[in-house]
């Protein structure tokens, strides 16, 4: 006798609700922290949000309009922290993505003591922004902090450029050096040890098992790191407010700290909100440029052939199936 099999096709069962009962706790948190206050956030962009005052008037698109007239109160302030932001970011991300990768490599070795280096790489990492900001203050200090007397030197790290912005890319460095590390570390293990036994066969050696092995094997999580690194780099706040304190002369001061004292302290809320979405603008094409340069060509170019294949034989697959060379070969 036929079993019979309850429920819908395929032999699920159960209410076509239950996935959304599972996504509820979250969906809840991510519209009432993000998705509302995205929209607040932005209707307070279009109004001249000034706590001062006792009505808060629609002004449209002004106050972006402000951010790009030079005759404006916003535009030196704003683009001044733009550019130390752009000067913070284009020289940390190297130094993020490339030394924890190969600290990762040193780490993935076989020798005794590994799971120590890895924990104490990866320690400076737990502590918040308000312990390592002050403790390099006070390290950093040109009058008795530690660092001029293990060097020798009479540097006033924090207060004269460029060595203000060397001690902020440094402390940064040494404080996420460690998260990155261990994300290039998963993704090591994830590479079959087949691969690097193939290459050896083919006489590759340590260079040609990095770059045709290694690298590919590592995309996604470089596409990952790369994004994950530019965002938080162009969000960097908690170093410069506690060590450089924006300074000298502002030179150190980004674009959330202006965002931040334009807001809370001079209370232009409808100002402020504008900059933070024309941050958020910019940030946003980074991340399509960063995900568009780091796509696997190779397998965009055999979705591509893929594609136009099936139109010219009418094979019928699903949209997101890959391209494969069984799949070409039977669409042939």
């Amino acid at each position: 006798m036929a079993r019979r099999t309850s429920g819908r096709a395929g032999g699920r069962s159960g209410s076509p609700l239950t996935p959304y009962l599972f996504l509820a706790p979250y969906l809840v948190l991510f519209v009432t922290f993000v998705a509302i206050p995205a929209v607040l956030g932005l209707w307070i962009s279009l109004h001249n949000w000034d706590y001062m005052l006792d009505n808060r008037p629609f002004v449209g698109l002004q106050n972006y309009a402000a951010l790009f007239d030079e005759t404006s109160v916003y535009y030196p302030d704003f683009w001044n922290g733009m550019k130390n932001t752009l000067i913070f970011t284009v020289a940390s991300v190297p130094f993020l993505v490339v030394l924890p990768l190969l600290l990762a490599l040193l780490l993935n070795q076989k020798f005794p003591g590994r799971t120590f280096f890895r924990a104490m790489f990866f320690a400076p990492y737990v502590l918040g922004v308000a312990v390592i900001g002050l403790m390099w203050r006070y390290l950093l200090d040109s009058n008795f902090g530690m660092v001029n007397d293990i060097l020798g030197t009479n540097i006033a790290w924090t207060t004269s450029q460029p060595w203000a912005w060397v001690s902020l890319v440094f402390v940064t460095v040494w404080w996420t050096l460690g998260f990155n590390a261990i994300i290039y570390l998963a993704g090591l293990g994830d590479i079959p040890v087949e691969q690097y036994e193939a290459a050896s066969l083919d006489g590759a050696g340590w260079w040609g098992k990095f770059v045709n092995v290694t690298i590919p094997g590592l995309r996604p999580v470089l596409v990952f790191i790369m994004v994950t690194t530019v965002l938080a780099s162009a969000n960097m706040f908690g170093q410069s407010y506690l060590i450089t304190q924006g300074g000298p002369t502002n030179s150190t001061e980004t674009a959330i700290m202006e965002i931040l004292d334009l807001g809370l302290s001079r209370y232009q809320m409808g100002a402020a909100a504008a900059e933070s979405y024309l941050l958020a603008l910019f940030l946003g094409l980074v991340s399509i440029v960063n995900f568009w340069l780091m796509r696997d060509k190779d397998a965009a170019a055999q979705n591509k052939l893929l594609k136009q294949q099936r139109k010219g034989t009418g094979t019928r697959q699903p949209d997101d199936a890959p391209a494969t060379p069984a799949s070409l070969e039977v669409s042939r």
